[in-house]
């Protein structure tokens, strides 16, 4: 039982939860306007029938008196046949009388109307007659009144004093009815009392009933339908029954959800094939690229960007790109990206910094603004997994109202090859300034001797001032020209190649170099293959290229020794017939540490033998005169027994007519 109250307890609550604020507050309103009611009219029927009460008791007591005073002198006489008569004829002559008993000075019932002396004598009736209080006879002069309820109402009960001559002859007992028009309508009002309230209640129920099924479920399952709709769930519908306004709300609905699923499959379908493209422009740029989110996990980086920091192979997504970057990046990088993503404008420090790091730390920063749209600017050296020097651009990523942070991009350019071409022009232009120095501070030492001590020199002594002057002068001609050559060399400047007769320039170096060969007291040998067909290429620019390979020769081998040069076809691995010629001499030879560093700019093998010939840009020249010519220059030295160059040539072919 209990079990079963707790259960429709546990389901009435519920139910009663299933209501809205305002359903309950209704509920709760019309609950005290219904008892207010109720009360009223419970107070308005017990007044009325307090009153009718009263005016029974007012009836009673006057008809008890009045019949009292005209049965007194019979009971005194002890008539009791009139008094029978008189009281039947009372009796009969009104409907408002139910009982009439007389008892005497003891209590003893002698007469009873409509009870039968038998009948009183076993009535309940006597039983409850004696409950009168003891000294009533004594100390009451007016007549006693009471109710109490029968099965059939209730009945005011008259206890009347019987007295004579101011003798107590004994009771008379008048049972009175209720007014029957006031009880009929008490009975009228309360009934229709009653059923308004069980009918106000009934409404109630059925009203609440009726909005839990009709209004409160379809309008909680329309609120659940749009906070599916507002967490992005469009492919919530709602599936119910109903006609009129609210069929036509849910219909809109589910009208609505469907427009906003095929918005976004369109916007998702367009976003999707945007980041395609997007991540296909960033995969295949040359810079690397990196995006952060505010916390600096990365949410997306290039196949460069990977390459640059050793990333290969690994699955950074998501993680924290310090924990990822290199110790000199996030070392240098570390404070500017938790203010960036804090919303911090990073201020030029660059000046400071620049002044007081030293060199190997290579480090640069550079900022562009105070605007929090701009990048900052970062330049350093980075050692894993290639030593290299990148520049990186970090920039705040910012919402539309550009209010909030939404990221940090980061820009990745590797610039080591800047970095050496700037380090490269540096020392070119010290190298330049100071093999122009040396012989102009040669010419104009001499020549101010001469000017100023002519008359007091030998002539001997004034000649060999002035051919060293001149030898200068033709130092710093050649040095000037092959400053020139370079510089046209490593321009964008293309060259036409034609057809070129090798052997042709072989021997017109030979002519040219024959001479200083035998002063010098070398062997220069030729060893060109007959028939050899045309090459392509630049024909000045070949006799360059074997005049300073023979003139290197001339210069580093030693009397007594031998130079050739050799011209000859060959088929590559592929079968593709091309020319090599090569340069041999029998000379001092190159370090192995010195022979990737002959073909720089300025590098002079005499500056270890103690030499002062040659300006160290010949070979600079060969090897980009050779490239101009889609070929490569190698050679192969041992110290103290020769020097071998050599580079292979395109055989020229006649263009097709068309």
């Amino acid at each position: 039982m209990l079990d079963l109250l707790k259960t429709i307890r546990e389901i009435i609550a519920r139910w009663w939860s299933e209501f809205t604020l305002q359903t309950k507050l209704m509920a709760a309103a019309t609950l005290v306007v219904s008892l207010l009611m109720s009360g009223l009219t419970f107070w308005a029927v017990n007044t009325i029938q307090q009153d009718a009460r009263l005016n029974d008791t007012r009836f009673g007591r006057d008809l008890g008196l009045l019949l009292a005073a005209n049965v007194v002198p019979s009971i005194a006489e002890d008539n009791l046949t009139e008094v029978a008569r008189f009281s039947s004829r009372f009796y009969q002559s009104t409907s408002s009388v139910r009982y009439m008993i007389y008892a005497d000075q003891e209590g003893k019932i002698f007469f009873g109307i409509p009870y039968s002396e038998a009948e009183v004598k076993n009535s309940l009736t006597i039983e409850r007659r004696i409950q009168l209080p003891e000294d009533y006879a004594d100390s009451t002069e007016l007549p006693m009144v009471r109710q109490h309820i029968t099965p059939d109402g209730e009945v005011t009960d008259v206890f009347v004093p019987l007295r004579h001559e101011g003798k107590y002859l004994g009771v008379l007992a008048i049972g009175i009815n209720p007014n029957p028009t006031v009880v009929a309508s008490s009975n009228i009002t309360r009934d229709v009392t009653i059923a308004v309230f069980i009918s106000i209640w009934a409404m109630v129920i059925l009203g609440a009933v009726f909005n839990a099924l009709a209004i409160t479920k379809p309008i909680k399952e329309l609120l659940v339908g749009v906070k599916n709709i507002a967490a992005g769930n469009f492919k919530q519908r709602i599936d119910l029954p109903f006609g009129g306004e609210l069929g036509e709300l849910i219909f809109s609905f589910n009208e609505m959800a469907e427009r906003l699923e095929r918005y976004e499959e369109q916007n998702i379908e367009e976003l999707t094939a945007e980041k395609a493209k997007l991540e296909t422009l960033v995969s295949t740029i040359a810079d690397g690229a990196i995006l952060l989110d505010p916390n600096l996990q990365l949410l997306l980086v290039n196949p460069t960007a990977r390459q640059m920091l050793g990333w290969e192979g690994r699955d950074a997504i998501g993680a924290n790109v310090l924990d990822l970057f290199p110790a000199e990046l996030k070392e240098q990088l570390s404070e500017p990206l938790h203010q960036l993503a804090s919303g911090h404008v990073l201020k030029s420090e660059n000046a400071e910094l620049g002044n007081d790091l030293p060199p190997a730390e290579n480090f640069d920063r550079l900022s562009l603004g105070d605007s929090s749209t701009s990048p900052e600017e970062f330049r350093l050296t980075i050692a894993q997994p290639t030593r290299r020097t990148v520049r990186i651009f970090l920039t705040q990523v910012l919402d539309r109202h550009s209010e909030a942070i939404k990221g940090i991009a980061m820009t990745l350019q590797d610039v080591t090859r800047e970095a050496q071409l700037n380090e490269a022009k540096s020392q070119f232009i010290s190298n330049v300034s100071h093999e122009l120095r040396t012989p102009l501070f040669n010419i104009k030492s001499f020549i101010e001797t001469l000017c100023e001590f002519g008359n007091d020199l030998t002539e001997n002594e004034r000649r060999e001032f002035l051919e060293t002057a001149n030898h200068e002068t033709d130092r710093l001609t050649r040095l000037v020209n092959d400053v020139l050559d370079l510089s046209r060399l490593e321009s964008s400047k293309t060259y036409h190649l034609d057809a070129v007769d090798i052997a042709q320039i072989i021997e017109q170096t030979l002519r040219t170099y024959q001479l200083n060969a035998k002063d010098k007291g070398l062997e220069i040998i030729q060893e060109v293959e007959p028939n050899l067909p045309p090459v392509l290429g630049h024909y000045d620019l070949l006799l360059q290229v074997i005049t300073n390979l023979v003139g290197n020769s001339l210069k580093f081998t030693e009397a007594g020794g031998k130079i050739s040069i050799r011209a000859y076809k060959f088929d590559r691995w592929d079968r593709q017939s091309q020319v090599r010629v090569e340069v041999s001499d029998t000379g001092i030879g190159i370090d192995p540490e010195d022979r990737e560093a002959i073909f720089e700019r300025f590098f002079r093998v005499e500056n270890r033998v103690h030499t002062l010939e040659g300006t160290g840009l010949g070979l600079s020249i060969v090897k980009n005169i050779i490239e101009k010519h889609h070929s490569k220059v190698h050679l192969i030295s041992e110290v103290g027994v020769g020097t071998t160059f050599w580079f292979d040539l395109c055989i020229y072919q006649e263009p097709e007519q068309a």
